[in-house]
């Protein structure tokens, strides 16, 4: 097998191996020492992070309209893993002030939440609004306001109105033009006061409830197609929220406007096989890409090696089109550079190596490339960091997520360790590597609804007691960690034994 027929995009997949040899540098050995007493740099955010459905409950309060996550967790409990759902959750929504507290003691400067869209649009439609939702995001934001602690609102994680799944949801392309006056409404509604914004959460997460997995809403058939469908029309309404933006209220409102983007760092299983660095290459492409480069390459438009995969297997299936669409001239040119800083969230590194999984046409299928391992690598960060400055010309990145599941109730040694190590990499691809990172977001605030986990998952700051109605939050030692690190404004040694 020769190199061009693993990769055509030769600069990319240079790009791309120049970065992974931070992953063979460190496994070699480097040292691993933290950037100790190192401030993080002027104007630095630190952050912590929530969404609506997994923290706010009230699911049918105050005229709320019924989301995809309701109906699945309804309708299918055998889809998540303690046959829980977000009908109270942390019940944010009536919890909320108290929350805010908890934020100011632990010491941050910024609060990531989410818009519950059905909260504000029962429908999804705009022409039936519900005025309760929208007051209480205003008291949210003003209670943050009030203890001098920044909004970053986005607009979409994952909870889309169930009246607008009913007619297609992400597979429909008039799905584009709902979102965008959707958010021409909270732009307007909000903007006075949120200078940060994130247009979606996790496109690569979201297209796996159409057609990639059973057990994310709103859980379509596998078939290989729509989850392509849904990633075009994610990207088309993203650009079209961020022009929006860009030309009616940017001008006065002064605001940022990004979309969170799911990213692991994919390495080689075996850095020294052509194969599995091609492997690891195509992986990145087809996890990442897929949703960075139409927006953030200076071209625009999908990787050159995931319009091939994917219209190769297509006519290898017998379609008569791409599973991919394609996008219009016009399309290219609103959502190439529709950003003005990139959302990172990331979690694991993926260890790959080539082949083909089992089962039907697929985006795995397509990428011909094979997960056999994945762990949280704090390299992995540093390398991933590396990626983008290369691949993308060192846009401003804010890490929107970062975190890990300890089930350790109060005393989460993992989880503080898995911070400061994730940090001290991060301080090293600012200082030494020359990545532009602006801030960096803890996820997450407190234990919450987590998804097809249900509250099995603990990734909270704050422990809940989801078995108290009162739903009482009390400090775990990584909310510790965090007030010492937001007070100091630098990296230490790891304060706890």
């Amino acid at each position: 097998m020769t190199w061009n027929m693993l990769v055509t995009d030769l600069k990319a997949f240079t790009i791309f191996l120049t970065t992974v040899q931070v992953f063979i540098y460190e496994v070699n050995g480097e040292p691993s020492t933290s950037l100790y007493c190192v401030p993080f740099p002027p104007n630095f955010y630190l952050s912590t992070a929530t969404s609506a459905y997994q923290i706010e409950g009230a699911w049918d309060v105050d005229g709320k309209g019924e989301n995809i996550w309701d109906r699945f967790t309804h309708t299918r409990p055998q889809n998540i893993e303690d046959g829980s759902n977000g009908d109270v959750a942390c019940d944010s929504y009536h919890k909320y002030k108290e929350d805010v507290r908890m934020i100011k003691e632990t010491g941050f400067d910024m609060y990531r939440f989410s818009i519950s869209w059905s909260r504000v649009f029962p429908m999804g439609y705009t022409h039936t609004i519900n005025r309760c939702g929208v007051e209480y995001y205003h008291r949210l934001i003003d209670e943050l306001l009030a203890n001098n602690i920044i909004p970053m609102v986005t607009l979409f994680h994952w909870d889309l109105p169930q009246a607008l799944e009913d007619i297609g949801g992400w597979t429909n392309p008039a799905i584009a033009d709902y979102f965008a006056a959707y958010a021409n409404f909270i732009f307007r509604e909000y903007g006075g006061k949120v200078r940060w914004w994130i247009t979606i959460n996790e496109m690569d997460i979201i297209i796996r409830g159409y057609g990639e997995s059973y057990d994310f809403a709103p859980g379509l058939p596998v078939n290989g197609v729509t989850e392509y469908l849904a990633a075009y029309n994610l990207l088309r309404a993203h650009g079209k929220a961020y022009r929006l933006y860009e030309s009616v209220y940017k001008p006065f409102q002064k605001g940022r406007v990004g979309m969170a983007v799911a990213a692991q760092y994919s390495v080689p299983l075996n850095p020294n096989c052509p194969e599995d660095c091609a492997a690891a290459y195509r992986q990145t492409q087809f996890q990442i890409g897929l949703f960075t480069h139409p927006v953030f390459s200076k071209e625009g438009n999908f990787p050159l090696i995931v319009r091939e995969h994917v219209d190769r297997n297509s006519w290898l299936e017998g379609r008569n089109v791409s599973k991919l669409p394609y996008f219009t001239p016009h399309e290219i040119q609103y959502i190439r550079g529709s950003y003005d800083f990139f959302g990172l969230n990331h979690y694991f590194t993926y260890f790959v190596t080539a082949g083909i999984e089992d089962g039907g046409p697929s985006r795995s299928r397509d990428s011909f490339s094979i997960i056999k391992e994945m762990e949280s690598s704090p390299w992995g960060f540093r390398g991933l960091l590396n990626w983008i400055k290369a691949e993308y010309d060192n846009p401003p990145v804010f890490v929107t997520e970062n975190g890990i599941n300890d089930l350790n109730v109060f005393y989460d040694t993992t989880r503080v360790n898995f911070y400061h190590d994730f940090i001290n990499y991060m301080l090293k691809a600012i200082y030494k590597d020359g990545c532009n990172v602006i801030g960096y977001t803890a996820w997450s605030l407190m234990d919450n609804f987590e998804w097809n986990r249900g509250y099995t998952f603990k990734f909270g700051l704050w422990h809940v007691n989801f078995n108290d109605t009162r739903r009482p939050r009390t400090k775990k030692l990584s909310a510790l960690y965090f007030q010492q690190l937001t007070a100091t404004r630098c990296l230490t040694d790891v304060p706890f034994a």
